[in-house]
């Protein structure tokens, strides 16, 4: 089963809108950092720059992703949605560094925040908040529909990018309120942990595709399906036994091996059609897949199904 044209063009005008957006979106909040010199403003521009430059490498990835496979690619180029993941988590995890250690300085230095002009930097914002938040909901949707972990994590990333700008937010209403001036690098510092906390779950995932860590989920599925073919009562077509199950993603795309075995009277033409059956059921199942099907004599003397 293969992506849709129409699919691919829609996570491709998703990727490209998520980079207008975040740029329109890092030019505000530069404009905030600079009315309010806040280290907490300074924290989220920073997620924003990454946010820009992760977007621009999602727009190219999924457009990569959806390209058919080829002779030098026969397994396709899905791969390249957990570089892209990975490359996002890394970004974010530098930016958290930089970020951790601007607080850190500011805060023994002490905190230069304007408190003069942080009712419009808090305006700059809140505009912020909602548009990251609406995209964010939107990229995530889009992946998940797709199964693309490309827009899926830049969804995500701009959620989380609108937390941290709520949580901004406070903090520099509190330090107009309070005239406690310290809250802002702590701010910035409480951004960092949680910019750095999303980083590592990133990495996590990135890494897990590229070294083709099994879904449990996958898994489940697909015992579910060809355990519903084993034995006499088992559906049609019935099948004495399987083993060797395999499963990876190559991105989006999953790619299924199996062993079946049937009773060994059955001639080549039989095997082959119940293999492909099955193969067909996983595909369905999986929405974007190739299974692969091994056909065995059956070795057992007390199957029911050769009995």
């Amino acid at each position: 089963m293969q992506h849709s044209p129409e699919r691919s063009r829609s996570e491709i005008s998703a990727a490209l809108i998520a980079v207008v957006v975040g740029s329109a979106l890092l030019a505000v909040k530069v404009i905030a950092y600079f009315l309010t010199d806040s280290a907490a403003i300074f924290s989220d521009a920073l997620e924003s720059i990454v946010n820009v430059l992760a977007a621009a490498l999602a727009l190219y990835s999924v457009i990569l992703a959806n390209r058919p496979a080829d002779t030098d690619h026969p397994y396709g180029h899905g791969k390249v949605e957990f570089v892209s993941a990975g490359f996002e988590g890394g970004m974010l995890l530098l930016a958290a560094c930089v970020i951790a250690l601007r607080a850190v300085e500011q805060f023994w230095q002490g905190a230069r925040i304007g408190e003069a002009k942080i009712p419009a930097a808090a305006a700059l914002l809140i505009t912020t908040i909602l548009v990251n938040g609406a995209m964010g909901f939107y990229l995530v949707r889009s992946g998940r529909r797709g199964g693309s972990i490309t827009l899926e994590a830049d969804g995500k990333h701009l959620l989380t990018d609108a937390v941290t700008s709520i949580g901004v937010l406070v903090a520099i209403l509190a330090v107009k309120l309070t005239g406690w001036k310290p809250i802002d690098p702590i701010a910035a510092i409480i951004v960092a942990v949680y910019v750095a906390i999303t980083a590592i779950g990133l990495l996590r995932r990135s890494a897990a595709g590229l070294m083709d860590e099994q879904d449990r989920e996958d898994d489940r599925l697909l015992r579910q399906i060809l355990d519903s073919h084993v034995g006499k009562d088992g559906k049609e077509p019935r099948i004495c036994s399987y083993h060797k199950l395999r499963h990876r993603h190559s991105g989006r795309f999953h790619w299924v091996d199996f062993h079946i075995m049937v009773p060994r009277d059955w001639d080549i033409e039989r095997g082959h059609k119940v293999a492909s059956a099955i193969e067909y059921e996983i595909e369905l199942a999986l929405h974007e897949g190739n299974a692969t099907a091994h056909v065995e004599p059956c070795e057992d003397s007390d199957c029911s199904i050769c009995g």
